[in-house]
């Protein structure tokens, strides 16, 4: 099951002298979207570059070879393009060729990736985010039934595509997940000193979601400094566990100008964490995870669809709060998540007042499907 928004881009023009950058987790489908794009050319060049030997035919290339070994083919894919030494300069060597070949690159981590690329390749390269699946796919692939009817296992489970396709062993392939493959770019990462801190530092992430995070708490916590713990929480958006969201803050004198939440892009990597796949009934934190599920569901539909829309929580010293507040075109946004639709909620009076024009709406396992959908 392929991201269709993304699929349907890719299989247009890629632009001449574009390198087309697919980033995200490992296991998320990268390789699959690729090889459907690949369906159908009959010579296609694709390295892999936790190969040593593809590593190196990139390596130290001069642009005549960069170009001998492009040439004659439909398409040229390079996998796991941030263990290439140098890959930003290699992009912008390729992309300098004004090729009509379609050359796609991904990569399961933005440490060395994007820090090259953006130095040396600027303008030569488009970019897509690929995440777990997303509810608007699981729709479109079954039936918003179906999908209803798999809420709470989504809400445990996550939506990495093997977990999907294979969810009697579910909770295994998480548990692999989060052990082999999460670490995998972070801890071959030259500035981590403490990995036994980091797991520590995930944990204590995963037990906060939906609050606010505090950096010195974290800090005293973990026994490490303020500046080693965003450091650390850094690395691990930058491998796609991870995104934080910044306070809203325009005109209140007492909003939280500098707060920060953390939410986790998968629920079932969250869990498997914190090792408890305990069903609803048996757990105090569904709150939590209903939030984290459709913050994080949110930020993949505006991903897909382009909506340039700006994502934040609202929150007063006095502890008002909003759970997330979306900007697009100037136009304020506000929703409060409440898994249980017995619950009742209202903008807050200071917002309301602040934010005059702003809209605002509860989102409950009745209307979420709505919410997460393509916009109109």
């Amino acid at each position: 099951m392929i991201n269709r928004t993304i699929l349907s881009k890719l299989t247009g023009d890629f632009g001449i002298g574009k390198v087309l950058i697919i980033i995200g987790a490992r296991q998320v489908g990268k390789t699959t979207l690729v090889e459907t794009l690949a369906a159908g050319r009959q010579r296609v060049l694709m390295l892999n570059c936790d190969n040593m030997d593809d590593r190196m035919a990139l390596e130290n290339k001069t642009t005549t070879q960069l170009r001998a070994m492009v040439d004659g083919h439909d398409m040229v894919f390079i996998d796991e393009a941030q263990r290439v030494a140098g890959i930003g300069l290699v992009i912008k060597m390729i992309g300098d060729m004004h090729l009509d070949t379609p050359v796609v690159v991904t990569g399961s981590s933005s440490l060395d990736l994007a820090d090259g690329i953006y130095e040396s390749a600027a303008g030569r390269h488009v970019d897509y985010q690929l995440f777990p699946l997303s509810v608007e796919e699981l729709v479109a692939h079954t039936s918003e039934r179906e999908e209803r009817r798999m809420l709470e296992t989504r809400l445990i489970y996550g939506t990495y595509p093997e977990v999907v396709v294979s969810p009697a062993d579910a909770r295994r392939r998480l548990m692999t997940l989060s052990n082999d493959y999460l670490y995998k770019d972070i801890l071959s990462y030259k500035g981590l000193k403490k990995p036994e801190v980091l797991q520590k530092l995930l944990r204590a992430l995963a037990l906060q979601v939906g609050s606010e995070v505090s950096y010195n708490e974290l800090s005293g916590l973990l026994g490490i400094d303020k500046a080693t713990v965003e450091n650390y929480i850094s690395l691990l958006e930058k491998c796609f566990v991870i995104f934080r969201l910044d306070s809203f803050s325009r005109n209140l004198r007492n909003e939280i100008k500098k707060g920060k939440k953390v939410y986790f892009y998968d629920n079932g990597i969250r869990n498997a964490i914190i090792s408890n796949f305990a069903p609803p009934e048996l757990r105090g934190d569904m709150g939590a995870l209903w939030e984290n599920f459709m913050v994080s569901e949110r930020r993949k539909r505006h991903a897909y669809h382009d909506t340039y829309t700006q994502m934040y929580f609202w929150r007063t010293h006095e502890q008002k709060e909003i759970d997330l507040v979306e900007e697009t075109d100037g136009r304020l946004s506000a929703y409060e998540f409440k898994w249980s639709g017995r619950v009742r909620a209202t903008m807050p009076a200071a917002f309301a007042k602040s934010y005059p024009g702003s809209t605002f709406e509860v989102i409950t396992p009745d209307n979420y499907v709505k919410f997460l959908s393509r916009p109109e």
